[in-house]
């Protein structure tokens, strides 16, 4: 058996590629500061507006962004001290 590893590389480029684009897309659309998620512009964490879950469909013109509440069941938010 013979693997085309050029082609593999091709097809895992392109599925990084719409990846990261789906990462940034719902970091920029993202206006709060969560985990690792840091924005200058939006320091604070926003429960209120932003305890969501990010999902991601493909568009006409790129990534369409829909949420998702998050169901809490354990444990609640709480601020991070570093």
């Amino acid at each position: 058996m013979i693997f085309n590893t050029e082609l593999i590389g091709v097809l895992e480029l392109r599925n990084m590629l719409d990846f990261s684009e789906v990462i940034v897309a719902g970091a920029l659309a993202r206006e709060e500061s969560r985990g690792a998620h840091f924005r200058c512009d939006f320091p604070q964490r926003d429960d209120d507006k932003w305890l969501m879950h990010t999902l991601a469909y493909p568009g006409e013109s790129g990534c369409v962004l829909k949420y998702k509440p998050v169901t809490i069941t354990r444990y609640e938010p709480e601020k991070r001290v570093y």
